[in-house]
């Protein structure tokens, strides 16, 4: 039988997660609201938890941890007390990177430059070049919603080194800050996430050392998604972490939602059927429903994750079913709030507004549907188009 408790120590975790994000809680609707400043790498509150991080004694964090540690931050919705040195071109680095670029690039943090002006969900419609000059490669092109892209050391940077192979064609390449040709056009305006320093990045005859390709693999193969595979490896371990992000979002409305509705003195009963409950108490169990099956959705990705198995499939299913809540759940908490939920006052209209990447981000939620029919059905991609 498969015992879905979480252990004490886990709880313990868990509960000082929650704790340190209530911390950066004030700090949320400032940054919210003034998006062309960044948060301090460090705020004050810091302070007050050092040598209290939520990792265990000679244990080293799982993917399962850091999911429902995810799950509880992103519910509680406080600013970091202190920015991370990891950014997702550091989980491409992990999957693709040789033993030496690992040792001499994985403390530094990179941002994932893939998505350009005109180049989304179809990835072989990417333009960024890298040819190769003697010893260096030189990159041109642009990049957009690069996340972290102001903060990060660095890119990893996707190109493609031979236009007319397709995806079997692109490469990732890590650049650094301080690389001639590489500069930030700017900071991107967004309808949520507004905290998260998000950029457009620009690549004019930026040339990077040949032994900065990821992998050092230079060939391109005539079969198969050569080093793109690399990215749907990155995605894989991502995308249970941004689904944890806004399941997070929506039980904070539901959270939210049932505390404003006990103020006025109705509880949500699960033992009467239906018919004896409101329409709102109805609403708010339902939502629970779909809370609960999105989570367990994103725990069996990680669970796989964790030991060592394939898991693009649960990855997908995770990402569609979480992009999916993220939109409904504050939508619906909103209609049993009335006008309280839209009022600047609380966070349930912000969380509406961050949680709508979920379904965009790392994949929408039709190409997850996609790669869902693909490995459940067996569709090839043509017969998908």
């Amino acid at each position: 039988m498969i015992d879905f408790s979480i252990e004490d120590e886990t709880r313990s975790q868990i509960a000082k997660v929650r704790e340190i994000s209530e911390a950066g809680l004030k700090y949320s609707r400032y940054y919210d609201e003034h998006e062309e400043e960044l948060a301090p790498n460090r705020l004050p509150e810091a302070d007050d938890f050092r040598g209290r991080g939520v990792a265990g004694r000679g244990r080293r964090l799982t993917a399962t941890d850091e999911a429902l540690f995810i799950f509880e931050r992103s519910s509680v919705d406080g600013i970091p007390l202190s920015q991370g040195r990891r950014d997702m071109g550091n989980h491409t680095l992990d999957a693709m990177g040789t033993p030496e670029q690992k040792e001499r690039f994985s403390h530094l943090s990179f941002t994932f430059a893939m998505t350009e002006p005109g180049c989304g969900s179809d990835t072989s419609a990417l333009r960024t070049t890298a040819e190769l000059h003697g010893d260096e490669w030189v990159l041109n092109g642009e990049k957009i919603f690069a996340s972290g892209g102001i903060r990060s050391d660095g890119a990893v940077v996707w190109a493609t080194i031979d236009r007319d192979a397709g995806r079997a064609a692109i490469k990732p390449f890590l650049v650094l800050r301080d690389t001639p040709g590489f500069s930030v056009a700017s900071k991107e305006k967004k309808l949520g996430i507004r905290a998260q320093d998000t950029a457009a990045l620009i690549f004019s005859n930026c040339r990077v050392p040949r032994d900065q390709l990821l992998g050092g693999n230079e060939e391109v193969s005539r079969t198969g998604s050569g080093g793109y595979r690399g990215a749907m490896a990155t995605f894989n371990k991502t995308r249970p972490r941004v689904s944890a992000v806004g399941i997070g979002h929506a039980l904070g409305c539901l959270r939210f939602c049932k505390e404003e509705l006990e103020k006025e003195g109705i509880e949500v009963e699960h033992g009467p059927g239906m018919h004896s409950r409101s329409a709102a108490q109805q609403m708010l169990i339902e939502i629970e429903a779909d809370i609960e099956a999105a989570s367990l959705s994103v725990l069996r990705a990680t669970t796989l994750a964790d030991s060592g198995q394939p898991n693009s499939l649960e990855a997908a299913i995770c990402k569609s079913k979480a992009g999916e809540i993220a939109r409904t759940v504050p939508q619906r908490c909103l209609e049993i709030l009335g006008g309280s939920g839209l009022s600047r006052e609380h966070l349930v209209e912000k969380w509406l507004r961050d949680a709508r990447i979920t379904d965009i981000y790392e994949g929408t939620g039709e190409i997850m549907r996609l790669i869902i029919a693909r490995q459940i059905l067996g569709y090839s991609s043509e017969e998908l188009r």
